[in-house]
C-alpha cells in the first residue's frame, strides 16, 4: 500500500512539473481607432485568433479620461480598441487587413455619422515590425481605393479602458447597437468603398 501511495505521489509530482514547464501561449497586442469603438470591438471579436478586445481611449494628452472628457474634444484621445491576439492563429497583417476594410480611411476626424477628432482612424503600433506592416498595408489600401488615406500611423501610448457599459456593448444591447450601426450608415458606406464582403 505504502509503495503504491509513494508511486502515486511521484506521478502527481511529475504531472505538476510537466504542467509548470509547459510554455505559456504567446500573445501580442494591436491597437486600432476606427470610429465608434462599439463597432470596432464587434468586428474584431469575429476574427479567429483574437483572444480579447477592450474599448478605451488612447493617443491623448491627459490621464484617465472619461467618455465625457473625450467626447468634449479637449483631451486629444481617440476612441480605440486594444486587441490581444494569438499570433500562431492570426497574423498582425491579417488584423490590419480587417482594420482597413472596417473603416473609411479617406476622411479626417470622422467616421460615418460620428464626427470629431476622437473618431479619427489610427493605427497605434507597438513595435517596429507593426509600424512597417501598417505602412505597407496603407500603401496597398491607397492603391485599391485610388484615394489619399488620412489614417494616422503612430506609436502606441497609454491606453485607458473605457467605462464598463461600453465593453461588449453590442452583446449587452443588441437591438440598440444594431439600430445605431444601421442608422449611422457604417456598413452601407463600407460596401460602397470596399465592395461586398466575401462570404
Amino acid at each position: 500500500m505504502r509503495s503504491l501511495a509513494f508511486a502515486a505521489c511521484l506521478l502527481a509530482a511529475g504531472a505538476s512539473l510537466s504542467l509548470a514547464q509547459a510554455p505559456a501561449a504567446r500573445t501580442e497586442t494591436a491597437t486600432f481607432a476606427g470610429g465608434c469603438f462599439w463597432c470596432v470591438e464587434a468586428d474584431f471579436d469575429k476574427v479567429d485568433g483574437v483572444i480579447s478586445t477592450t474599448s478605451g481611449y488612447t493617443g491623448g494628452r491627459t490621464a484617465n479620461p472619461t467618455y465625457r472628457d473625450v467626447g468634449g474634444g479637449g483631451t486629444g484621445h481617440a476612441e480605440a480598441v486594444e486587441i490581444v491576439f494569438d499570433p500562431a492563429k492570426v497574423s498582425y497583417e491579417k488584423l490590419l487587413n480587417v482594420f482597413w476594410r472596417s473603416v473609411d480611411p479617406t476622411v479626417k476626424d470622422r467616421q460615418f455619422c460620428d464626427s470629431g477628432n476622437e473618431y479619427r482612424t489610427a493605427i497605434f503600433y507597438h513595435n517596429d515590425e507593426q509600424r512597417k506592416l501598417a505602412e505597407a498595408t496603407k500603401k496597398e489600401a491607397e492603391a485599391v481605393l485610388k484615394q489619399p488615406i488620412v489614417t494616422e500611423i503612430v506609436p502606441a501610448s497609454a491606453f485607458y479602458k473605457a467605462e464598463d457599459y461600453h465593453q461588449d456593448y453590442y452583446k449587452k444591447n443588441p437591438s440598440k447597437y444594431s439600430f445605431y450601426r444601421w442608422n449611422c450608415g457604417r456598413d452601407q458606406r463600407l460596401e460602397q468603398l470596399w465592395g461586398k464582403k466575401s462570404s
